[in-house]
């Protein structure tokens, strides 16, 4: 029988894939600071403290380091815990237990454990949160051997990634952004997975491919529609994950369309577009290219306050029209 679907937000879609965690294995367990009676810093958790109590649902310290560790050193004994940071920002604070321990403690230890710890990251600009609370790291995570890191840009995949991720024996880290949290979509009843390390083609092109992350995936769909009126043919690739990247997808759709621009809200240099670039440059796609590639990221400064300048820090559709235009007509 089909699972029903239904409009669910995307907070709404990871609150069930967690309460479905929990009820299908008791050694998942949800930790974070607000978790419990607040719900979480953007309400995601919601009432789950309720439903499976406080011994379940664990209010952390103030103290990322802290409540990392905890994390890491319970998926070592054999716990499946989801851990919530408040902002993706806070990650630097926690970096020794990601970085050293949780990355590393399958090859050090010769595969004799797993790491089965999940941990959230609520992403992004767009709040008005400013430049310590609004930042894009997924990049810093994603160059280190030993983690999987994902973004999911639909509450459909926000659901079954989660819950992939659980199931996963490694460390997974997911980054949520937080203007998503409210986009709704079409979620299957019951439990699901979507595979980690499978991109997904939102839109079929010939002309152009986007390959886009997070939120851009959107703001690239929006652009794709204006562009098409224009009778530019967009393909649009959903990288979903970072770590491990879906190569296969991504140098398949630049041999298609010969061109290739990549839309991501992390600063540029460095960013997930320059691996990206890299990966089509060493690659046979390279020699199917019809104009150099080019990378549409977020600007080389903190994320300003002023909602304005905020703005301007990151692409929008404006730029990813203008970036398109430019490539489509032959590169600049």
């Amino acid at each position: 029988m089909d699972q029903a679907v239904r409009e669910l937000s995307y907070a709404q879609a990871i609150q069930e894939a967690m309460a479905i965690a929990m009820e299908t294995d008791e050694r998942v367990f949800l930790m974070g600071e607000d978790i419990g009676v607040y719900g979480g810093a953007f309400q995601v958790t919601g009432d789950l403290v309720e439903r499976f109590g406080a011994d379940r649902v664990i209010d952390t310290p103030i103290s990322e380091l802290g409540g990392a560790g905890v994390a890491v050193g319970a998926a070592v004994t054999g716990l499946r815990p989801i851990f919530e940071f408040q902002f993706s920002d806070f990650a630097t604070l926690a970096m020794e237990q990601i970085v050293n321990q949780a990355a590393k403690m399958r090859y050090m230890l010769g595969g004799a454990v797993s790491v089965p710890v999940v941990m959230r990251f609520p992403a992004g600009s767009g709040t008005g949160a400013a430049a310590q609370h609004s930042q894009s790291l997924e990049a810093w995570l994603g160059h280190v051997p030993g983690l999987k890191v994902i973004q999911p840009a639909t509450p459909y995949d926000a659901k079954g990634m989660l819950l992939a991720a659980v199931a996963d024996p490694d460390p997974v880290m997911i980054f949520e952004h937080k203007l998503l949290y409210k986009t709704k979509g079409p979620v299957p009843e019951g439990y699901y997975t979507v595979p980690i390390g499978k991109a997904a083609i939102r839109r079929e092109g010939r002309d152009l491919t986007i390959v886009a992350t997070s939120i851009m995936v959107h703001k690239a769909l929006e652009a794709a529609k204006t562009l098409e009126a224009e009778g530019i043919d967009v393909e649009v690739v959903d990288l979903r994950t970072i770590r491990p990247m879906d190569k296969e997808t991504v140098i398949e759709s630049v041999k298609k369309t010969s061109r290739l621009l990549c839309v991501y809200e992390g600063v540029k240099t460095l960013g997930v577009g320059a691996e990206v670039s890299a990966m089509i440059a060493e690659s046979e796609a390279f020699d199917f290219l019809d104009a150099p590639i080019v990378r549409l990221g977020g600007a080389e400064t903190p994320i300003p306050y002023n909602p304005d300048l905020e703005k301007a820090t990151v692409p929008q559709v404006p730029d990813i029209l203008a970036a398109a235009r430019s490539l489509a007509m032959g590169g600049r």
